[in-house]
């Protein structure tokens, strides 16, 4: 899922990938191929036959399933398919109704850089019935997981802040990270020469060679967040191999990646607002104030204070930066208020020199920001954002200051989210390699459900409703609540949105989508 923090001095982008548990010319299905479309690949990829055989030991879901797993051979260059070649690992579960068998069934989870080998199966309990007429079919995109996965030169440990900073200073070390990050990617290896095809338009032509090679006329596929935007490019390159496709929590296609992170600032401060207004009527309970505004000045004077003197939590100082990130993860979902008001009651108590004790949510994300392997855990999302020429994830600013200026010129309005979201600085700013294709322009009619969540703060409901327009095939099922993402929720433990869930599965059962917008009233 989008959940990118900006960059920090113990490595921002891995922080933000790895706490959010967490994002190109079209071909319309009337049209020519356009200026970025590349050949299809030589028959020998579609035609390929699949060794299947048990999945990797760590893969316990699949293997206790039945599944079977196997490597799809790519190009590692679509426009020289005689060249040097990938392995893509793809996993099956067969569809347990032969007489009702529809297709097969993929999905990705989100960044973007989530693998997604046992993704699709995670899908079965949502999916009920619907699941019934599908072969499963989980993989990890290129460069990621089993599928040939890059990696690059060791980070080293992360730094902590000192005992005193600015927000200059918590910037100029975000841009040293960046710099450090995309030097270490970069130079390690043969990853020169394989960074270039790491993109958006490449995972669509994987999907579609897999789809090929399991001998199939089309696909159908659920996507989340940037798997959502990885649906509709999808959509655009192979209108007609396009079968049953859902996208949950999608972004607006004129926009790049870091427009889209800007876009985020708004919605955010009003789903503050949201928690700070549940935190007043609870001040018995978390004693942050008996207002939403006291409630929200608490906030903003904690932040203050960590911009001038890192907060020590159980011995690890908290810069403004890892602050906001640590108030961004939580905000995402209503469901999540109390462990918000619980962090920020930690928070304010440790800021003013009390013992504290965090507790287990705020626990576990310090854990993860003095792990030795944060800054690894970033690679996948670099290497998508940095190497899409465009929507949906590339397009970041080469100059550091655009990113600073932004920032500080977001704290008039958006004081809390505004520096997160604008100061957000990639290892895209000092990528050397450039983009190999434009983003994907969306323009045509394919059939798709869309969802999405009215009050995202991740990625805002305009957005959505951008791209369906352009979908002019598409229908779109409103989710009237604060969440990212709407189908499902209930096997994350979150409240279930039963109209939306009902309009996917009954989607992919019949194949009609509904026959006007709608929107799911709150429960």
């Amino acid at each position: 899922m989008r959940g990118v923090a900006p960059s920090l001095a113990v490595g921002s982008l891995a922080v933000g990938l790895s706490l959010a548990g967490l994002l190109a010319g079209a071909v319309p299905s009337t049209a020519t191929p356009s200026r970025g479309t590349r050949p299809a690949p030589a028959p020998a990829y579609e035609q390929q036959r699949l060794s299947w055989g048990p999945c990797p030991e760590a893969q316990t879901e699949l293997n206790a399933a039945g599944a079977r797993c196997a490597k799809v051979t790519v190009p590692l260059d679509y426009s020289a398919p005689g060249g040097r070649t990938l392995q893509i690992a793809v996993s099956r579960v067969k569809a347990t109704s032969s007489s009702h068998r529809r297709g097969i069934l993929l999905s990705n989870p989100g960044g973007p850089g989530g693998t997604g080998l046992a993704n699709t199966l995670a899908l079965r309990p949502a999916l009920k019935g619907a699941a019934d007429g599908y072969d499963l079919i989980g993989f990890d995109p290129r460069f990621l997981g089993e599928s040939s996965p890059i990696t690059c030169g060791q980070a080293g440990p992360p730094s902590p802040p000192g005992p005193s900073t600015s927000p200059r200073a918590d910037f100029d070390a975000s841009v040293r990270d960046a710099r450090k990050t995309a030097r270490r990617c970069q130079e390690h290896g043969d990853n020169a020469e394989l960074l270039p095809h790491a993109s958006t338009r490449n995972v669509a032509r994987d999907m579609d060679v897999i789809r090929a090679a399991l001998d199939e006329r089309k696909l159908s596929y659920y996507g989340i967040s940037y798997g959502a935007d990885l649906g509709a490019v999808y959509t655009q390159m192979f209108p007609r191999r396009t079968d049953r496709m859902v996208i949950d929590s999608s972004t607006d296609p004129a926009s790049t990646q870091y427009e889209l992170f800007r876009s985020a600032g708004q919605p955010a401060e009003e789903a503050l607002d949201a928690w700070a207004a549940w935190t007043a009527r609870h001040h018995a309970t978390y004693r942050l104030g008996r207002t939403a505004f006291q409630v929200r000045t608490r906030v903003e004077r904690l932040l203050a204070q960590a911009e001038r003197h890192p907060v020590t939590v159980d011995g690890q100082r908290l810069n403004a930066p890892v602050l906001r990130l640590l108030l961004k993860q939580p905000i995402q979902h209503a469901e999540n208020d109390p462990v918000l008001a619980a962090i920020v009651r930690d928070l304010a108590d440790a800021a003013a020199g009390k013992p504290v004790e965090p507790g287990p949510e705020l626990a576990a994300m310090l854990e993860l920001l003095s792990s030795p392997d944060l800054a690894d855990s970033m690679v996948g999302g670099a290497l998508f954002m940095c190497g899409d020429g465009g929507w949906p994830a590339g397009g970041w600013p080469k100059d550091p200051e655009t990113y600073w200026k932004n920032s500080e010129h977001s704290r008039t309005t958006q004081p809390v989210f505004g520096p997160y979201v604008n100061g957000m600085i990639a290892p895209c700013a000092f990528w050397a390699a450039e983009p190999r294709e434009p983003g994907t322009a969306i323009a045509n009619n394919v059939p798709v459900l869309m969802l999405q969540a009215r009050h995202d703060n991740n990625v805002p409901y305009a957005g959505a409703l951008a791209l369906h327009r352009r979908l002019t095939g598409s229908r779109l099922i409103t989710a009237d609540i604060r969440s990212h993402g709407v189908y499902g929720r209930g096997l994350e433990g979150l409240r279930p949105v039963p109209c939306a869930d009902r309009a996917v599965n009954d989607y992919l059962r019949t194949g009609d989508l509904p026959a006007h917008d709608s929107t799911c009233a709150r429960r």
